[in-house]
């Protein structure tokens, strides 16, 4: 029988797990509810007592189904209630179990009451309480509770740091992880696995990669390098950033690695390139036992569909059967893909047709691989096939058929697809933005694209990124420029993709100013170490000769990648340093880098450059192993390699074997013949390439002009000239300064002059062309004045303009004014001299017969004399007659160039000038002894589109009688007027009566005489010999010149002589 109800009100409940009265008849008697489930003890009441209530209350309440959950809150009031009456204090343990129930049965209102009571009551700096409240505010997701009560904590325990992280984590408000672990570090709370792993999952890509590096940093010291629960989001870190060898590094480390720490893993080397490594991943983790899932084969499938390893993606398509994942959505989709990278449409469409749910990843597989195989109607099929399966396609089909359309340059097809973007409401999606722009870029609509980005939202740093590469493709460096500074006012952070669309920009144009200030913000941003950053700077800095600024940034990369090692090798490259470049491509291999095809194609080019030809031949059979057997770039660098090492016939079967010929394969056969000598062949190549309608750039006709300078053939020179004119390559400083030195080399050397004045913008290198020009033709003060204009317009001189300087000088015999240039070299300009600027200051002072101060300052040199300084003194004291110094000088020369006949004619003819018949006699038998042979001289002459050659006392001439008759003529006529033969001068008294008159004739002598048979009147006569012109020979044509009354032109192996009115330019000093 029950107890009436005032009896009741005496007595203290308890809840029991199990109780065996009827539920209902106790919350009848209490005017407030209280549970229903209570046994009647009688006895004194106790606070322990009461509160060991409240526990069985909260332990056993999950046992009444039919109780609401907003019940528990307030019956938990109802105990406060009878504690008052009772006249009891609760204290926290009361409140932590009165919470409890809160939290798991109750509503937020309730929670909201007991925090009230318990700060009214004065426990808030209890910090189980403030834990517990914590966990309410969470639960109920008032964040802002929960942290404020975080805040008013006194002392914050471990466990309280981790769940506001944690929430903060959920919430993706990262900034205030990482806020909140800095103050955590302040506070020297000591942090756990838990806390780290949700700073770790709270470094996005706009976090400087360097604070992910702290606090991996931290987690060593603290111990926990090896937990699972750090190192996995570690790993994917590391592959985001590109660090590849640190996230290997993260992953070998974890003593017991999870099938997450696997995933993390084959993922990230698959996402970053490495996918063959992602593979072999792959199958060590399956014959490690370790339990394979969907997610696993999906990565490893789109692996295989990355790398074209098809047919080991068919091989886990059967493993995938086997393992019962053949329907797994997750495997289809990936499935879908490679076989439509396949090419094979039907078994992509029939495990699409066979899966049992189909999403949209499902559809835009299968969308992607029709419109990218060329099927772009059935493609839009498929999307209409969406509608009818009640699929509506989304952001990312409309995205994939978009980008299919981009790819074929399809602007009808993406612009009605643009209208059904605008007709299903999706306008503002930020992947479609991006799409669109994508697709008007890609077809070069700027105007569209540009208009379209107006009326996006401008926070999406991926448009701007993408117009900042579109105005990079119309090379608008201006809008660039504007874009980036825009997009920077607007508060829009660039990312690691933003600094290498704008630095591209900068390297296409020359901008290096800009690209500096640029690579001044990446460095305040924190993204220089950002591999996919750094190796455009590399690029930019290589591209503009600045190699050491470029290698500095090279070395600083933590983890180089393949494009930053091969940035700078073909910037070494590009900029003649061979050797270099060789050198980096080994060490890429040593440190276990892959080569790809432009590495490859930078150290065969290198390798051209210094005529290596063995070494470029294994590095073409390594590229042939690492499949790029058919590349354009490495055929085009193989041309080259044996061109420039003059195999005609390699170069040739070379070049047949490039299946697509650009423009840079002609030229680099062109180039190649030209720059080693084979110039007749370069030219031959220039007119087939012409002949065949090939495009001709600038660099062809350089190549050209060069081939037709160093044969000087002025007449086909003017022609190829005409041709520039027409194309309009004229404009271009390059093509100008070669034309400049083939009129210079031609003799021409007023076209040479005008050839430059007309020049719009002169750079360095026209300056160096005209100064040696003028040098050369023995117009010392010009040149010197050219020199001066150059300064005085800002032009930097450099070691070729100064070897141009000295020359004038020497010519027109300024010794004092040559030695001070010299000195203003290191001076002024800060250039450290080469052995060919000490031969011109010995060239200087042997011409001003100062041959002692000429031995002192070889003597003084700070750096060996080379062959040329020695040969230059020598070339003096043949002049000046000077027996002692010219004999030291030969012996160090025959030092250094044993087998050099030049020297030894040189010695021979020393002797015979001084009368040292003896001395003479013994050069020449040991010239025989030593098997030594004199190069025979030769000379030309171009006549009606022919060259003529001619050797001493040459017979073989079709008109040689012709010949030897006016050349009789031209020696009475000189004898006339006072011309007397020197060549006895090199003959003892025995010689003068044995040689035949005919063996003595010069092969200059005859090509001159060829050419006034020939040649009109008004045309000069333009004769080129191999060696140097012999004191005979130049003194009678001075005297031919006022006979004949013609210009006469002769470039020898040292100089140009003009002759004319008989007198020479060479001041009679050569």
């Amino acid at each position: 029988m029950l107890p009436s109800p005032l009896s009741l009100r005496g007595f203290f409940f308890t809840c029991p797990k199990s109780y065996s009265f009827p539920r209902k008849c106790m919350h009848q008697f209490c005017p407030n509810p209280i549970p229903k489930n209570c046994k009647l003890l009688s006895g004194a009441v106790s606070l322990a007592a009461f509160n060991n209530t409240v526990v069985s209350y909260v332990n056993g309440y999950d046992e009444l189904p039919e109780r609401k959950g907003e019940e528990a809150g307030s019956e938990g009031f109802d105990f406060l209630h009878l504690m008052e009456e009772r006249g009891l204090r609760a204290n926290s343990q009361t409140f932590l179990w009165l919470l409890e129930g809160c939290i798991n049965y109750g509503s937020f209102s309730d929670g909201l009451k007991l925090h009230g009571k318990i700060l009214k009551m004065g426990f808030y700096s209890e910090q189980v309480l403030c834990d517990r409240l914590i966990d309410l505010y969470l639960k109920f997701g008032d964040l802002k509770g929960a942290v404020k009560v975080f805040e008013d904590m006194r002392v914050r325990p471990l466990s309280c740091w981790n769940k506001i992280i944690h929430r903060f984590v959920v919430e993706k408000f990262n900034c205030h992880v990482l806020s909140l672990f800095q103050q955590m570090m302040k506070e020297e709370a000591k942090p756990d696995e838990k806390t780290f792993a949700g700073v770790l999952r709270a470094c996005s890509a706009d976090v400087p990669f360097y604070y992910v590096e702290q606090i991996h940093a931290r987690t060593i010291t603290h111990g926990y390098e090896t937990s699972p629960w750090i190192c996995n989001p570690l790993i994917d870190l590391y592959f985001k950033n590109n660090f590849v060898n640190s996230a290997r590094k993260v992953f070998d480390d974890i003593q017991k690695k999870d099938s997450v720490s696997w995933v993390a893993m084959i993922s990230g080397l698959s996402q970053c390139g490495y996918e063959q490594e992602a593979i072999h991943l792959f199958c060590q983790m399956h014959t490690s036992g370790f339990c394979l899932t969907p997610y696993i084969f999906s990565s490893v499938l789109s692996a295989c569909t990355k790398i074209g390893f098809f047919y080991f993606g068919e091989q886990l398509h059967s493993l995938a059967l086997k393992q019962g994942f053949s329907k797994e959505i997750y495997v289809c989709n990936a499935l879908v893909t490679l076989y439509s990278r396949l090419g094979n449409l039907i078994s992509a469409e029939q495990i699409f047709n066979t899966m049992l749910e189909r999403d949209g990843v499902s559809y835009n597989s299968l969308i992607s691989g029709l419109a990218q195989q060329g099927y772009g109607d059935r493609a839009l099929k498929l999307f209409k096939k969406m509608h009818l399966d009640s699929l509506k396609p989304d952001c990312v089909t409309v995205a994939s058929l978009l980008s299919a359309c981009a790819s074929v340059r399809d602007i009808l097809k993406g612009r009605q697809l643009h209208s059904y973007v605008i007709k299903a409401g999706m306008s503002s999606d930020i992947i479609l933005e991006g799409s669109l722009l994508d697709l008007y870029v890609k077809c070069s609509d700027i105007e569209t694209a540009h208009d379209f980005f107006l009326t996006t939202e401008s926070e999406n740093v991926v448009l701007w990124n993408m117009m900042l590469v579109a105005y990079g493709q119309l090379d608008n460096l201006t809008d660039s420029a504007q874009i980036f500074t825009q997009m920077q006012m607007e508060g829009i952070v660039p990312n690691q993709f933003t600094y290498p669309s704008i630095l591209r920009t900068c390297t296409s144009l020359g901008a290096l100013d800009l690209g500096e200030q640029i690579h001044t913000q990446v460095l305040k941003t924190g993204f220089q170490f950002n591999v996919y950053v750094s190796s455009v700077l590399i690029d930019m800095y290589a591209k503009h000769g600045e190699l050491v600024t470029a290698l500095k940034i090279l070395r600083r990369i933590k983890e180089k990648d393949v494009v930053s090692w091969t940035a700078m090798i073909a910037g070494y490259a590009q900029h003649g340093m061979f050797t270099e470049a060789l050198n980096l491509f080994e060490e890429m291999q040593d440190q276990g880098i892959q080569s790809d095809n432009i590495g490859f194609a930078s150290a065969i080019s290198a390798c051209a450059g210094i005529q290596a030809l063995d070494q470029g031949r294994q590095i073409h059979a390594q590229s042939c192993v690492s499949g790029y057997s058919d590349d354009l770039s490495i055929g085009n660098a193989l041309v080259s390699l044996y061109a420039r090492c003059g195999k005609v016939r390699e170069a040739y079967i070379a070049f047949d074997k490039i299946f697509a010929k650009d423009n840079i394969s002609w030229n680099s056969l062109v180039s190649g013949f030209s720059r080693s000598g084979y110039y007749e062949e370069a030219l031959k190549l220039f007119a087939q390439m012409n002949k065949a309608g090939q495009e001709i750039n600038s660099f062809t006709f350089g190549s050209a002009v060069s081939a037709a300078a160093n044969v000087t053939n002025v007449k086909l020179g003017k022609q190829i000239h005409a041709m520039i004119k027409k194309t309009g390559y004229d404009s271009e400083s390059e093509v100008s300064n070669v034309l400049i030195t083939l009129y210079s080399k031609c003799g021409s050397i007023d076209d040479a002059k005008r050839q430059f004045f007309e020049m719009n913008e002169k750079n360095e290198v026209s300056w160096n062309a005209i100064i040696t020009a003028y040098s050369q033709h023995g117009k010392g003060f010009e040149a010197l004045s050219l020199f001066e204009d150059m300064k005085q317009l800002g032009v930097l001189p450099n070691h070729v303009t100064f070897v141009g300087v000295l020359s004038a000088c020497s010519h027109v015999g300024l010794v004092d004014e040559g030695i001070s240039y010299f000195k203003s070299m290191s001076e002024v300009h800060n250039l450290i001299p080469k052995p060919e600027h000490y031969a011109c200051i010995v060239d200087l002072l042997g011409r001003s017969g100062l041959l002692s101060r000429a031995r002192r300052f070889i003597e003084e040199m700070p750096i060996q004399p080379d062959a040329m300084i020695w040969r230059t003194l020598l070339s003096a004291c043949i002049v000046h007659k000077n027996i002692d110094i010219g004999e030291f000088a030969a012996r160090h020369l025959l030092e250094l160039e044993p087998k050099d006949s030049a020297t030894y004619v040189l010695l021979s003819n020393m002797y015979a000038v001084t009368g040292k018949w003896g001395c003479r006699d013994r050069t020449r038998q040991i010239m025989k002894d030593r098997g030594v042979k004199k190069e025979p001289g030769r000379s030309w002459i171009e006549v009606n589109n022919s060259v003529h050659a001619f050797f001493v006392g040459d017979q073989k001439h079709p008109r040689a009688d012709m010949i030897y008759e006016y050349l009789r003529d031209l020696n009475e006529q000189a004898a006339q007027i006072g011309y007397v033969s020197q060549h006895n001068n090199l003959l003892s008294e025995a010689e003068r009566g044995q040689r035949d008159p005919t063996q003595i004739i010069h092969s200059e002598k005859l090509a001159i005489a060829f050419g006034l048979l020939s040649l009109s009147s008004s045309t000069p006569i333009r004769v080129f010999k191999n060696l140097r012109v012999c004191g005979d020979c130049h003194s009678w044509i001075k005297y031919v010149s006022v006979t004949t009354n013609r210009a006469i032109i002769v470039r020898d192996a040292y100089r140009f002589h003009h002759f004319e009115g008989g007198v020479c330019s060479c001041k009679d000093y050569w």
